[in-house]
Order: C-alpha cells, then structure tokens, then sequence
C-alpha cells in the first residue's frame, strides 16, 4: 500500500496520488478490535499492504492484548495503543476496510455498485482516497453519482439528474430520504405519467447532495428499480433472461391474443416490436432478451450499463395492441401527394417516433413536422370529416364500427 505522504507537494513531485488526511475514528479501531477478537490467534486480519492478528499467547513471548503487524517487514509486535498508533498511520486503508466491510456490509449488489462507483477493483486505496477527494463521478442512466470521502474516511454520495451536473445545491430541490425518490420518478418534466422508469424522460431540478453508501444504493434503486440487482447479476454470470417466446407463452386473460402473433419470416413483428420499444431512446436498459434461446432479432439492444432480462409490461402492453392491429387486412386507398408532401409525412413520422416535436420552432416551416406547415397539410387534404384525401378509412361499414371497437379495447386494458 502507498502511504499517506507527509506532505501533498512532495507526493506530487513523486508522481504519487496526493492522498488526503484521514484521521482513523475511534469506532473504526475498535471495529478493528472485535475483528480480531472474533479471530484465533495468528489469524489475521488483512488490509491493503499489511495484516495484523492477534498475538500467540502460547509462543512463551506475547503478553496478553499483543498484536503482530505484518507490511512485509519482519513483523511488529505492538501493544493495543502501539496498534492503535500504528494504524493511525495507515488510516487510508483501515477506513476503507471499515467503509465496505462494516458500513457497507454484505457481498452483493450493493457492495459491488458502491465498489464500481469508485473502481475499488481496479485501482489502490491511495489512489482512491486521492481521486475521492476530488469527488469521482459516475453515469447511471440519466443519474449523475459522485463520490467523496471525508476526513475520517467515511463515504459520502451525491445523486442527481446529469442535467444538473455542476449545478450548485441551493438551486436545486435537497432530499434525505431515498424514498422521496418515489415522487420524483413519477412524472416527466411536463407532468406526464412515466409507466417505464427506465425511460429517458426523468425531470430534474433536484439533488441527494448527501447521502451515506446504504442510503445512496437505495435512492438509485428506487429511481431505477431491479437495475443494480440485474447488473449485478450479469457481472456474476447469473443474469436469468426470459426470451419472447417464452414470456408471451405464458400471456393469459386479454394479453392471451399477443400468443397469437408469431408470423412472418424472420419474426419480423418482434423485430419491429423490440426496434419501437428497445431503443437508446425509449428505455436506458440495454435489451439482452432474444425471440428465443435459439434466435436472435435483428435490431440492436442498445448500449445501457444495465440489462433489460425479459419483455417489459410496457412492451407486453404495446405487443397486445399491434397484435389487434396488425390482424386487420390490408386495404388500398388511393389518394395524391405531391413529392414534398409525401416527404412531408415521412418526416412527421420521424419527427413524433424521435420525440423531436418540441425541438422544432413555430418559424421554422424548412421542417416537415412544424406545426404551422402541419397544419397547412391537414388543411388541403383533409375533408370535414377528418379522412385524409377526402378518403373513408372504412367506406362498406358504419362511422360508429370503429368507434365501438376502440371502446372495447379501452374496457379490456382497464
């Protein structure tokens, strides 16, 4: 382990990480000691660069609370406050032991994320506590995450919208509580409902500017559920994905019809399920579900840091829909457009599929999807009747079958 530097200047000059002051509390020494006593003699307990156990008693040389150091010196015997000192000295690594094995606990999903948050796999302790100082900062979906330590070693969290990165706290809304996350995932910046929390509409304009490991695990959670506990699982090795096939065989009640739906060559109504829904641009996980074990889809799943495991309600929902819809039989309407307005329409398309409506000014009538040249498009083409081209959509039926029938669909999803 690199030692604390005496003076930041001279570990700069050295090429050294300047690593920050850290005084060991006296909870984290006495953590220390009832490790050890829970320990057999000569057992150690090891920290980065050195280990240190309690004494044999029945080597004829200890003396009853003697401790043995061991940095790859010939090893130290101390007494409790020559260890004390001792590991004052190397409180950089003891705290850290203490952050993750005490503070932090349990081998799991949240060990790991908070040990990611920082690349405590990756990288020393001096060089973490000095990058810590510093505050390391992390991506989590649209979550800005940064990471500090304090003078006694202890982690601290600051969770935010990336938006906001930079952003000083009193500007922004302060929360403590990780469950005040609830309210906060609930809407878009608009006021409109988010069924998907994993959609890419979060609103900011808040901050968690300080937050403990067990508290800051449980904000991203409940911005963001089951994303760490997934993520977790794939680096193990473990991620349990369900494929289409199997999660549509499974369907019953009114999403029993999506069963139906399994034509085409290629799956191409997967593909085009999976291209609509499984973006970069809809959901920030990253689609490691397939039609089957055996078959892959053709459309990219995306390149979010946590994994999306099986079809999501929201697809499930959506497939039930084009499953009624895609069962219609094709008809030909025949009505003109000139050039510019066929491109007209292709980029109003494109523009409402991106989300890009709201990008685009009122002056600006170069875009196809401005709302004045939309206008003027519905205007020319459309009858009193709303049909496009003066067109019916069903001219042999009653205006009121359709009607009917969008009714029954909204009673079944009710």
């Amino acid at each position: 382990m690199a030692e604390p530097a005496s003076d930041p200047a001279d570990a700069a000059r050295d090429g050294a990480p300047e690593v920050p002051e850290i005084d060991l509390p006296s909870d984290t020494f006495d953590a220390v000691l009832d490790a050890l006593a829970e320990r057999d003699p000569g057992d150690p307990l090891r920290f980065e660069g050195f280990s240190v156990a309690r004494a044999d008693e029945g080597d004829g040389e200890s003396a009853p609370d003697e401790y043995v150091l061991a940095d790859g010196d010939r090893p130290s015997r101390l007494s409790e406050r020559e260890l004390h000192e001792a590991l004052d000295e190397r409180a950089p690594a003891v705290t850290d032991w203490y952050a993750f094995e005490r503070v932090v606990g349990e081998f799991g999903p949240r060990r790991a994320f908070l040990r990611w948050l920082e690349d405590a796999d990756g990288a020393t302790v001096a060089t973490r506590y000095a990058a810590l100082a510093e505050g390391v900062e992390r991506a989590w979906g649209e979550l800005r995450i940064t990471a500090t330590v304090t003078d006694r070693g202890e982690r601290r969290y600051d969770v935010r919208h990336a938006d906001d990165a930079g952003v000083s706290v009193d500007e922004l809304d302060s929360y403590d509580d990780p469950l005040d996350a609830r309210e906060l995932v609930t809407f878009d910046e608009k006021g409109r409902y988010r069924p998907l929390k994993t959609a890419p509409t979060l609103a900011g304009g808040w901050v968690f500017p300080d937050l403990g490991p067990r508290d800051a695990y449980e904000t991203v959670e409940t911005i963001y559920p089951a994303t760490v506990a997934n993520w977790h699982r794939e680096r193990e090795g473990e991620l349990d994905v369900t494929h289409w096939r199997e999660t549509m065989e499974r369907q019953s009640g009114i999403y029993g019809v999506i069963k139906t739906w399994d034509r085409g060559e290629g799956h191409e109504h997967v593909n085009w399920v999976a291209e609509a829904c499984c973006d970069d641009s809809q959901c920030l996980k990253r689609r490691e579900w397939q039609y089957d074990d055996e078959t892959d889809l053709d459309v990219d799943g995306g390149d979010g840091v946590f994994p999306c495991r099986e079809p999501c309600s929201v697809v499930v929902s959506a497939a039930r829909k084009w499953t009624r819809l895609e069962s219609e039989q094709p008809r030909t309407y025949e009505f003109e457009l000139t050039p510019s307005e066929k491109e007209q329409v292709e980029e109003i398309i494109d523009a409402v599929a991106d989300g890009r409506i709201d990008e685009i000014r009122e002056a600006d009538t170069k875009e196809g999807a401005n709302r004045y040249r939309t206008r003027f498009l519905r205007a020319k083409l459309f009858d009193d009747e709303g049909n496009l081209g003066g067109v019916p959509t069903d001219p042999d039926e009653e205006d009121g079958d359709d009607a009917d029938e969008d009714d029954a669909d909204e009673d079944d999803e009710e």
